[in-house]
C-alpha cells in the first residue's frame, strides 16, 4: 500500500492480509508508529513511536525511503481516545531524524560543602 494513500482521510475498511517479501527485511529496518502529514514537506512523513506516552518522540523520513507499510492494532485509551498504528520498512542507509523533545534546565550540580 502506497504511504500516499494512508496519508489521506480513509473510510473505515477490512483488511486483508499482507504478506511482505522475506528480502524486504535484507534491505530495509522497520519502524512502527502513528503516521502523520509531515507540516511543511510534503515529500516527508513524521511517525510517532508512542503517540499518547508523556515521553513522546518521533522520526522524520522521506516518503521515497518507504519501501512498504503495514497496518498494526490501534491504541485505545480509558477515555476512549484511538490512534491507528503502523509498521514502516525504510530503507537502510537512508537518512532519518529523530526527536526528542525535553525540558530546558540547569544541569549544574548544585554545590553544597
Amino acid at each position: 500500500m502506497p504511504i500516499d494513500q494512508l496519508l489521506e482521510k480513509a473510510k473505515k475498511f477490512e483488511l486483508d492480509t499482507y504478506k511482505h517479501p522475506e528480502s524486504i527485511a535484507e534491505n530495509h529496518i522497520a519502524f512502527s508508529g502513528a503516521i502523520e502529514k509531515h507540516p511543511h514537506d510534503s515529500e516527508k512523513v513524521i511517525v510517532v513511536a508512542d503517540p499518547f506516552s508523556a515521553n513522546v518522540s518521533y522520526f522524520e523520513f522521506r516518503i521515497a525511503d518507504i519501501k512498504g507499510v503495514e497496518e498494526l492494532s490501534s491504541l485505545v485509551t480509558v477515555e476512549g481516545k484511538s490512534v491507528r498504528m503502523f509498521l514502516i520498512w525504510v530503507k537502510k542507509g537512508s537518512v532519518g531524524i529523530r526527536f526528542t523533545p525535553f525540558i530546558v534546565e540547569d544541569t549544574r550540580i548544585p554545590f553544597t560543602g
